[in-house]
């Protein structure tokens, strides 16, 4: 039995490319940005707390994942326009990410070339895997890690604005900004998951918050170092992805919490749901 779910599903094949079609044109009226006029790179702080260099270092190296996370994705959704589209232009808006954080690390002197191409060798070195084994698990596992890297963003944005660089601060602010859009267009998606089919959108999101993790930063060598630095200048942690992360998602998408712990009993003669285990 196929899934309503399923990508090649008319409702949603109408719905996401309409969702999509909103999304690019809001984005291409009031969104884009320019990593060459729109970032005051004159205004490098080259004396910055080294740690938060660290920090921006440790989510370059998360966005330069993007290889993995559009190719092994891509196959599953190539079916459903919208849906493939969206993923290639947030493909090409994090590629900006990616560049923004690189340029900012040289240009502050906070890296050298050389050191950067370490970090490119040390991530291509290793693939990423997709987390969840379905199309709509992937998708609330998006939206959930969407929220989660605009949390991560902002707060990073806070540190630098109290020691200032108004460099960092001006890419880290546009960044947050599609890191935001990012997630109320995979939102929306999931509120018509919602509306197709409950039950199943409630078991994925289930899965999905419960094993949630961000993409990435265990892969590195020194990950667990990374993840610590992170949660020494209060970034990101537990008590952040409670409060800031799972708790607005359950509210927004009006989901309590005793219908997201109820388990669904499958019976033997339907489909096992997809099973599943953080750019970026």
């Amino acid at each position: 039995m196929t899934s309503v779910l399923s990508p090649d599903n008319p409702e949603l094949l109408a719905g996401i490319y309409q969702l999509y079609r909103d999304f690019f044109d809001l984005a291409e009226r009031k969104r884009r940005w320019s990593l060459t006029d729109d970032i005051p790179w004159d205004q490098c702080n080259r004396g910055i707390d080294p740690a938060i260099a660290d920090v921006v270092e440790s989510f370059c190296a998360v966005e330069l994942y993007l290889p993995d996370y559009v190719a092994k994705a891509l196959p599953m959704i190539r079916a459903n326009k919208g849906w493939a589209w969206f993923h290639a232009n947030w493909g090409y808006e994090e590629s900006k990410h990616s560049l923004a954080l690189g340029d900012w690390l040289l240009r502050s002197g906070m890296r050298s070339e050389e050191q950067m191409a370490d970090l490119e060798g040390q991530v291509f070195a290793h693939e990423w895997n997709l987390p969840h084994d379905s199309p709509s698990g992937m998708l609330i596992y998006a939206m959930v890690q969407e929220l989660a890297t605009w949390v991560h963003y902002r707060n990073l944005r806070r540190r630098v604005d109290e020691l200032g660089d108004p460099a960092l601060s001006g890419l880290l602010g546009l960044i947050t900004v599609d890191e935001r859009a990012h997630h109320a267009f995979y939102r929306s998606v999931v509120q018509m998951f919602l509306r197709l089919d409950r039950q199943e959108t409630l078991e994925q999101l289930r899965r999905v918050l419960l094993t949630f993790s961000m993409p990435a930063v265990h892969m590195l060598a020194d990950g667990r170092r990374r993840m610590e630095a992170i949660k020494r200048l209060d970034i990101f942690d537990e008590d952040i992805f409670l409060h800031e992360v799972y708790q607005p998602i359950l509210t927004v998408l009006g989901v309590n919490h005793q219908e997201l712990r109820h388990k669904r009993t499958v019976r033997k003669s339907a489909p096992a749901a997809a099973s599943g285990p953080l750019p970026s």
